[in-house]
């Protein structure tokens, strides 16, 4: 339910062959790709550069990817996400659905009062499936948690699929990607949050019984694995969703929609 290398070196996680048909969120060539970048990195998600290819203008890229912190990642010709016939000049940029922030500027842009009471976080380890994903930020808006965290690896990025899924919720939330979430973890810690992580084990707090106060972060796992240790070892508090029947389990963004509508509804 809920539970490398280094920036700009080769990670290639589920990637995919060429195809005959383009995807509406990349765009490819070396002009393109820096026009994006220079202009509008907070729209770039992740950059993928053919393994062996090199050049000045390709290394431009690259370093000014790294000092967006925009994920780069070397992968084969054949691994380049985008149809046969295109003269990508290897490189290819994913766009994003969500103008990403800093984390600092999100920090920031949490007291700005948007909702009433106490801010409100969710961050999300590792959501894989884009339609999870877009239901649960259309939830969050719904919901009043206005300020998202995600995993900058690991994570499906925010495509027209989760976009649309999202019902729009994207355009209306703040979004941030960061690289180490245990390391986010403690710095939200030290701002004074409490972190709630969501788990399902009987040994787990009931959802019903805890208590929400204060600055409140809620930690939502994968769809498979749930929380990640060293991210669960930052974890406040462990809460689960009881359920009546054996069956153990509920999909990510239904365990996510109770969790946050739970939250919303204590302090109405």
């Amino acid at each position: 339910m809920m539970e490398g290398k280094k920036k700009g070196e080769g990670m290639v996680q589920n990637t995919r062959p060429l195809t005959d048909e383009p995807s509406d969120d990349l765009l490819w060539g070396i002009n393109a790709v820096w026009e994006a970048l220079s202009q509008n990195p907070g729209g770039i998600s992740e950059i993928f550069v053919q393994e062996g290819k090199a050049g000045a203008r390709l290394q431009q890229i690259i370093d000014l990817a790294k000092d967006h912190a925009i994920v780069v990642r070397f992968v084969d010709a054949d691994r380049m996400r985008v149809p046969r016939h295109c003269r990508h000049q290897g490189v290819v940029a994913r766009q994003t659905e969500a103008r990403l922030m800093s984390l600092d500027d999100l920090l920031v842009s949490l007291g700005g009062g948007e909702a009433p009471g106490a801010p409100r976080l969710l961050v999300l380890d590792s959501i894989q499936d884009p339609h999870n994903l877009g239901s649960i930020l259309r939830s969050a808006l719904a919901a009043g948690f206005l300020h998202v965290i995600m995993t900058r690896e690991r994570s499906v990025p925010i495509t027209g699929t989760v976009a649309r899924t999202s019902a729009g919720a994207v355009a209306h939330l703040r979004i941030c990607q960061v690289v180490n979430l245990a390391e986010t973890l403690k710095t939200l810690k030290e701002r004074g949050f409490w972190i709630f992580g969501a788990v399902v084990e009987s040994d787990a707090t009931s959802l019903y019984a805890t208590e929400f106060s204060g600055p409140i972060c809620v930690v939502i796992g994968s769809e498979g694995k749930g929380i990640r240790p060293l991210v669960r070892k930052q974890c406040d508090f462990l809460v689960t969703i009881p359920m009546r029947a054996s069956f153990n389990s509920l999909n990510a963004s239904v365990a996510a929609a109770i969790i946050m509508f739970e939250i919303d509804r204590r302090s109405s």
